[in-house]
């Protein structure tokens, strides 16, 4: 179960504060390429600012963790208004940890947000969090990526074949 989506969203805009609270969640770890924004883009979608706006509302944390560099992640960050960690190292959880100290919350009620399985997914299970996995929003660029996707192919399968619905 370390790969097989617990969710799996068509997009951030799909969690709802009301999904979170549910389940006692307080504070995201946002990953940025493929999440919130299209790769190496800084520009948010409209459905995504609409979309934080409505957790900052209801007083969700949120702080950004991301594998790239800092060069790549701090001005995104900033213009979100958000606390960031990049170079995150995912799949290892350290950077959710240091995500997780920054909102102030227990690891209880915190989640990891992001579109990949061999990172984002991976991650929150090892760290012992909810993963809400979303849709990437846009077709893979990076060929790397791109491979990866094919791999996580089986295990979106397995969600679905368990009775996952995309939410």
């Amino acid at each position: 179960m370390l790969l097989t989506p617990e969710y799996l969203f068509r997009g951030v805009s799909a969690i709802t504060p009301e999904f979170l609270a549910r389940r006692g969640i307080r504070a995201l770890a946002l990953d940025v390429d493929n999440t919130l924004a299209v790769h190496d883009s800084p520009e948010l979608p409209p459905a995504v600012a609409a979309w934080l706006g409505q957790m900052r509302t209801a007083g969700i944390a949120m702080c950004i963790v991301s594998n790239n560099n800092k060069a790549r992640v701090a001005p995104f960050a900033a213009k979100l208004g958000l606390p960031f960690v990049s170079l995150a190292a995912k799949p290892l959880p350290f950077g959710l940890a240091a995500a997780r100290r920054r909102c102030a919350v227990p690891k209880r009620a915190f989640a990891a947000v992001g579109d990949q399985l061999f990172t984002d997914r991976l991650a929150a299970a090892l760290y012992g969090v909810p993963g809400l996995v979303v849709l990437p929003l846009a077709p893979e660029t990076h060929k790397s990526i791109e491979r990866r996707r094919r791999w996580e192919a089986p295990y979106i399968q397995k969600y679905y074949d368990q009775g996952g619905t995309l939410l």
